[in-house]
């Protein structure tokens, strides 16, 4: 049998939802669909051209070779698209498009969210998705317009702009300083209650110092609690349950009245700045640029310094 088919661009983009998606249940959200509607979809795609795509288990799904050839081909053709559109509305001057960010779960929320807003209210014909995760950097290159991170950056191949500076601070609470004792040498903090935040898949218990004389060592930490988010630490420590190594720009209310206080202000630890990756397209759309644009406004002068 001879299958003829003509696929739209609406099918290629379907698809690239569906091959990005574990399940077809994900798929449906993604689309802002019903899980009935993107299964009656994808048979109708798969019949019209006559291969199976993709693999149905109950775990995940899992593309066909022909799948992922379509996928593959789709990508390549929905981004030449995209660039063709870009360079028009550039041409007109119009900000346009989808902006794709991804940004870290408080830092996200606190900072970057307001400008998000500020920014769809100035430009109304740009749809915006703004994901929140423990995990930024891991974001795929060609997913995101622009990525916020924070913290050590082990390997990019996008082009980084720093947004801020933001050090690092070792706290703990008055009651539960009152209660333990205060840590004097970063050796100590093996005998206290240390709580972890986990993120970027660094090794988030071993805390590392820097002396006066400039000497730099490492400590590993005995946790006593852990979770991938800051303002849940932060809240832990405030209520007496142990010490934090934390970012400035979380702290700075809690240390300005008095919840949380600095232990072992003659040590430093490494800073953690703020900055924002891009790559891919993002580095050529007027949208990325006009949200960097804003975004570095809004964190100058920095908005958390002690």
């Amino acid at each position: 049998m001879i299958v003829e088919a003509t696929l739209s661009t609406e099918d290629l983009r379907f698809f690239t939802v569906v091959a990005g998606s574990v399940s077809l249940a994900a798929a449906a959200r993604s689309l802002d669909v019903t899980p009935p509607a993107v299964t009656q979809r994808l048979r109708h795609l798969e019949g019209r051209l006559g291969v199976r795509l993709v693999e149905r288990t109950t775990r995940r799904l899992r593309l066909t070779q022909e799948g992922q050839l379509l996928v593959d081909r789709a990508q390549v053709v929905l981004a030449g698209l995209d660039d063709i559109a870009e360079t028009l509305r550039d041409r007109r001057g119009v900000v346009g498009g989808h902006l794709r960010l991804a940004a870290p779960l408080g830092f996200g929320r606190r900072y970057v969210a307001p400008v998000v807003a500020a920014f769809r209210k100035l430009n109304p014909g740009v749809k915006v998705t703004l994901s929140l995760t423990d995990r930024p950097a891991v974001a795929a290159e060609e997913s995101w317009d622009l990525v916020i991170h924070i913290g050590e950056l082990r390997d990019s191949s996008r082009v980084m702009h720093r947004l801020a500076p933001n050090r690092r601070f070792v706290c703990a609470s008055p009651s539960y300083i009152a209660q333990r004792g205060e840590p004097l040498t970063p050796a100590d903090l093996q005998e206290h209650s240390c709580i972890a935040l986990r993120q970027n898949d660094e090794d988030v218990t071993l805390w590392r110092f820097t002396d006066r004389s400039r000497k730099s060592f490492a400590i590993r930490i005995n946790s006593s609690m852990t979770s991938n988010d800051g303002e849940t630490i932060r809240a832990w420590a405030c209520d007496g349950l142990g010490v934090i190594l934390r970012s400035e720009w979380d702290l700075a209310e809690d240390l300005r009245s008095g919840r949380l206080q600095r232990v072992l202000p003659g040590y430093r630890v490494p800073s953690a700045d703020i900055v924002a990756l891009m790559g891919g397209r993002g580095d050529r759309t007027a949208r990325a640029r006009e949200f960097l644009r804003l975004l570095q406004a809004a964190l100058r002068p920095v908005p958390w310094a002690i």
